[in-house]
């Protein structure tokens, strides 16, 4: 594929950005810890409204949050606490020594969290502050009482908005250049992670293609020069559709609710997370050049109610949610059941929510580096997430002595999409590809995600953020479903680029991995100790 677009490319971009064997991607080389970002972002000023703190609320089996079946709550500040808090709340915070730092529902690359989260809702425009589980109101919208009525005892709308946005200085603090690629993926988990809290609730929820990076950006105020003066900017990255009645329209007009967010009153002023800062132009090269104009609504991905085995029917969905986490290190002895494996990978596939929260058909398939999995040979293997020429695709384009052999499914009766390409023990190699971690090889299993780039060609720059989104939502359910077995799972956004391309054989920039990530049984660090995300979450004392 042509890199046309020159410098500022995102395929430019990409390559400038891979690490390979003999060379990392441009970083400082070292943590500036004098300038470590904060990771809340406040606007201080800004009216705020501490949510309710206990919903009250029926417990839901961990197997539906993939139906569309849970009956519907109303939309009501204790459900809109429960959707936050069970999103992109805090789950933990863990200490060692005099150091103490908190870990979120919605995982992030160096848990520095670039992802901040805004409300439409009730007449106003609200930052999200997870450090307090509160809403700072930004704006009150003039004019318009979408999406419904305000929240003085006449009820509440059955929809809302939610919006996210990326810091980018967060990430580029420890990881330079690359940065923008961990941004996008955090984006993808935070996506995954407001789709499962809203099914939690019985609502739906989907991605807003019609909304251009500027619409969001007048919605939020990030526009605002000065809201934010020497604080660090957001950038805009997309908005979505909340609602507790059936889906049937995308048509959400942003042009009266942009206009009226430019007429309102904002108030509040950003924070500054760093006393210093250190530029890297490469990066708001490609958040200049991946700008998204929006297009015309799409359909979303339409998807039915599919039931799957693997994990017991008393798990409850808010027991895992709230207690995932990245893992630090595999006991290499763990080994993962097949009907269980095979049920994972099924839930990859666009046939089930959360898949519903995207407007744009699979464009990322697997290289699975298996080690330890029940009756399953070890070996290098392909999971193919849509039957839509990709098995034709990559068989041309990979080695050719890759044996491309089948693997059925266990107890599902489909093909399930899994073909065993080349039968030997590839733990060195998936430590090796992953940046000589050992957590890629002393897992389960661990695997590369291979987006198609030729997509950004064809749809436009926009879709390079996409392919990480997209990528970055399979990593959520990943997460989940080594919970929900008694695992833990750990995303790798270090790996060495072009090694992964040639040990599949794969030449130009087609095909490109994007995202890596291991699941296996996690060996804890005792050291730590931990404590309940909220002070009002600690269980009573006696």
């Amino acid at each position: 594929m042509s890199d046309a677009g020159g410098s500022s490319s995102p395929l430019a971009y990409h390559h400038a950005t891979k690490h390979g064997f003999g060379r990392f991607a441009k970083s400082l080389g070292y943590l500036d810890w004098a300038n470590q970002p904060n990771p809340f972002r406040r606007f201080p000023g800004a009216p705020l409204t501490l949510l309710p703190r206990r919903a009250e609320l029926r417990d839901v089996p961990y197997e539906a949050l993939y139906t569309n079946k849970v009956p519907t709550e109303a939309v009501s500040p204790e459900t809109i606490a429960e959707f936050l808090r069970c999103a992109l709340g805090l789950s933990a915070w863990k200490s060692h020594g005099s150091s103490r730092w908190a870990l979120r529902v919605n995982p992030s690359s160096g848990n520095l969290h670039p992802t901040e989260s805004y409300l439409v809702w009730d007449g106003g425009v609200y930052h999200y502050a997870p450090d307090e589980h509160a809403l700072e109101q930004r704006a009150e919208l003039p004019g318009t009482g979408w999406p419904g009525p305000r929240a003085d005892g006449s009820g509440t709308s059955a929809c809302f908005l939610v919006a996210l946005t990326s810091i980018h200085w967060r990430e580029a603090w420890k990881y330079g250049e690359r940065a923008f690629r961990y941004c996008q993926h955090d984006i993808g988990h935070a996506v995954g992670a407001l789709r499962f809290s809203a099914a939690m609730l019985g609502w739906r929820m989907t991605v807003l293609p019609a909304w251009s990076h500027e619409d969001v950006s007048s919605m939020l105020g990030l526009d605002r020069a000065q809201d934010f003066g020497d604080a660090e900017r957001e950038e805009p990255a997309l908005i979505a559709f909340v609602t507790a009645a059936p889906l049937d329209s995308l048509n959400v007009d942003p042009a009266p609710l942009v206009e009226a967010a430019r007429s309102a009153t904002w108030r509040g002023h950003a924070n500054r997370l760093s006393p210093a800062h250190t530029d890297w132009p490469t990066i708001e090269a490609v958040a200049l050049a991946t700008v998204d104009p929006g297009d015309e609504p799409r359909d979303p991905i339409a998807v039915g109610s599919t039931r799957y085995v693997g994990t017991s029917d008393s798990l409850q969905a808010r027991q895992v949610v709230l207690r995932r986490r990245s893992a630090i290190a595999f006991d290499p002895r763990g080994t993962l059941r097949r009907e269980t494996f095979l049920s994972m990978l099924e839930r990859l596939r666009p046939t089930a929510p959360p898949w519903d929260v995207l407007t744009w058909q699979p464009q990322a398939h697997l290289a699975l580096f298996v080690h330890r999995v029940q009756d399953l040979q070890p070996g290098i293997y392909a999971y193919l997430r849509s039957g839509d020429g990709v098995r034709d695709d990559w068989g041309s384009r990979m080695r050719s002595d890759f044996l491309w052999e089948h693997v059925p499914a266990t107890g599902s009766g489909k093909d399930d999409g899994l073909f065993l390409l080349a039968p030997l023990d590839v733990r060195v190699l998936a430590n090796r590809l992953s940046c000589d971690q050992d957590i890629a090889g002393d897992g389960f299993f661990s695997l590369g995600m291979l987006a198609r780039l030729a997509a950004v060609r064809e749809q436009g720059p926009w879709m390079y953020r996409r392919l990480f989104w997209e990528c970055g939502l399979i990593g959520q359910i990943l997460y989940l479903e080594a919970e929900a077995a008694g695992a833990r799972g750990t995303g790798i956004g270090c790996f060495y680029d072009d090694p992964v391309h040639e040990v599949l054989g794969l030449q130009g920039d087609e095909w490109q991995s994007l995202y890596h990530f291991s699941m296996g049984l996690p060996v804890e660090d005792t050291r730590l100790t931990t404590e309940p995300g909220y002070d009002w979450e600690r269980a009573p004392t006696s």
